[in-house]
Parts: C-alpha cells; sequence; structure tokens
C-alpha cells in the first residue's frame, strides 16, 4: 500500500523555536530515516519543500487563471516536506509517521491509491 506522509511547519518558527543543535538532529533523523527505508524497499520518494514565500497560489476568477504570490494569508504553517512510501498495511504507515511527528508535531498521512475509485 502507498501512503503518502506530510510534514508541516515553518521553517523560520522552527528556527526561532530550536538551537541549531535540535535543527542538526532533526535532519540527522531524516537522512537515517530514508536511509532505512531505502534498505526496507519501502522508500519510494522524499522531498523537502523551499519556503512558503516562494510560492504562488493559481486559481481561477471569472474564467481566467489568476496568479497571486504566496499561500494564503491565513496559513500559519506550511507543507515543509513530504515522504511517498510503499509499505505492508497502514499500521506500518502509522508507525513510520509516528516516528517523524516528534519532528514535526504534526503530519497528515493519505493512502495514495493505485488509480480512481472503483464504482
Amino acid at each position: 500500500m502507498k501512503y503518502m506522509l506530510m510534514m508541516f511547519g515553518d521553517g523560520a518558527t522552527m528556527m526561532e523555536q530550536h538551537t541549531p543543535e535540535w535543527v542538526t538532529e532533526m535532519i540527522a533523523f531524516m537522512h537515517d530515516f530514508n536511509g532505512e527505508l531505502e534498505k526496507t524497499g519501502e522508500f519510494l520518494h522524499a522531498y523537502g519543500l523551499a519556503d512558503p514565500t516562494t510560492a504562488k497560489t493559481i486559481s481561477l476568477a471569472g474564467g481566467q487563471v489568476v496568479v497571486t504570490d504566496g499561500p494564503f494569508a491565513e496559513a500559519k504553517e506550511s507543507l515543509a516536506g513530504f515522504w511517498i512510501f510503499d509499505v505492508a498495511d497502514e499500521k506500518r504507515a502509522v508507525e513510520l509517521a509516528g516516528r517523524v511527528v516528534v519532528w514535526a508535531q504534526r503530519v497528515e498521512l493519505r493512502e495514495v491509491p493505485d488509480g480512481p475509485p472503483e464504482q
């Protein structure tokens, strides 16, 4: 079963709230975590994302595509990075998410189906 694990946060806030040593430990954890998933064959992809100030929001207004800078103003935290892994079951996916949430404080886990839902 494929799952996407999304990690939320704010890079600027993280640097204000944590010591440089904590940040170094978190990065080491992420590196080791990815390596472990590669060894078990569960790793498919992992990416960190640039600061949300580099984001563009694309919407449709009056039939026209509208591009604005940045994420929605009301968002206090944004998607910071994500993994896609292929595991035996949801229990394993939740186990992996539980290890990441220690560093991110909030993650979201979603199954990635192989195709559209059956009707």
